[in-house]
């Protein structure tokens, strides 16, 4: 469990900067075109589909494979959106169709329609999109925000989930969850004097070497060298998109009971995460939760092909 004291673990116990090549972080997908080496370049095609609320965005790739293996839906984690995914979809999608879309409120997507959603409500959001799709049945991956939407999904629908994949799964203790949701995802307006650019820059650069981003000290250091300039300009506008309303899906996580949910998953599940993202100490603990799982955790020097060579030998087991 991840608490005040011990939320990263032996991370920051390393007390040695890790290269940006190898960095993750909470927006599990920020750093994703840091960890691209020896990815097949593919091309990935992007569309949108309407559901209640409106346009949703996703970006797609690959074919249905010859053995029937089932197409994979894939949820980004936030503050970004399914550009942050685009290392893992084309590496995936060498052997399979590869569909991620941009959560609600996220990337070019619609915004969630309640001021509070629950993850309930993301996770039928997405039961919606599979329906305009005409996906009747697929295999699942999430990170972060996306897992705990993905375990809500399997646990409304095991009949429409064949495997599940967490990428980074919160396992806060309460006293964590309700700082976060006090001051992890504060509501940003637009201001005069552009400051609003200056608090995603700093945002962003902190979540990369802080955990919470917004304790800054040497207990919360992640022990990881900043994202290259290139990465974080990247990972801003990401967050520029969301400005109105990213909050909205970081606090439904804060307030889903996690412990209490893991449990009732039926379908059969991968808890993994790499080294360098702050939640891999809870792979462990949530796999224990999960009746019928598997558990990783990839080292330090892992990139995005071993991260799919994971998730692929996983799903085809």
């Amino acid at each position: 469990m991840l608490t005040r004291r011990t939320m990263i673990g032996g991370t920051a116990a390393t007390a040695l900067p890790l290269a940006s090549s190898v960095a993750s972080s909470d927006s599990a997908q920020a750093s994703e075109t840091n960890l691209n080496e020896g990815v097949k370049p593919m091309d990935l095609d992007r569309a949108f589909v309407r559901i209640e609320e409106g346009l949703v965005h996703y970006r797609h790739a690959g074919e249905g494979a010859a053995d029937g293996s089932l197409p994979l839906y894939m949820m980004h984690a936030g503050p970004g959106s399914s550009k942050g995914l685009t290392g893992l979809v084309t590496a995936l999608a060498e052997t399979r169709y590869c569909i991620a879309a941009d959560t609600l409120g996220f990337g070019e997507s619609v915004p969630p329609t309640p001021e509070e959603p629950d993850l309930i409500y993301y996770a039928d959001s997405v039961i919606r999109i599979w329906d305009k799709l005409g996906l009747d049945k697929v295999d699942v991956y999430g990170g972060h925000t996306g897992a705990n939407i993905g375990m809500e999904i399997a646990i409304a629908h095991p009949d429409r989930v064949r495997k599940l994949v967490f990428d980074g799964v919160a396992l806060f203790d309460p006293a964590l969850a309700a700082d976060m949701l006090e001051n992890y995802a504060p509501k940003i307006k637009p201001q005069a004097n552009g400051e609003h650019f200056i608090w995603a820059w700093n945002f962003m650069r902190d979540m990369g070497l802080y955990f919470p981003y917004y304790m800054r000290d040497k207990e919360h250091y992640l022990g990881k060298e900043p994202w290259p300039t290139g990465s974080l300009h990247s990972s801003v506008m990401e967050v520029m998109k969301a400005l109105d309303h990213y909050y909205k899906g970081y606090n439904a996580v804060f307030r889903h009971k996690t412990h209490d949910r893991l449990p009732l998953i039926t379908v059969p599940t991968f808890c993994m995460a790499h080294e360098a993202d702050p939640l891999h100490v809870s792979v462990e603990e949530a796999a224990a939760l999960v009746p019928n799982s598997e558990h990783l955790v990839l080292p330090f020097n892992s990139c995005t092909q071993d991260k799919a060579d994971a998730i692929a030998n996983y799903l085809d087991a």
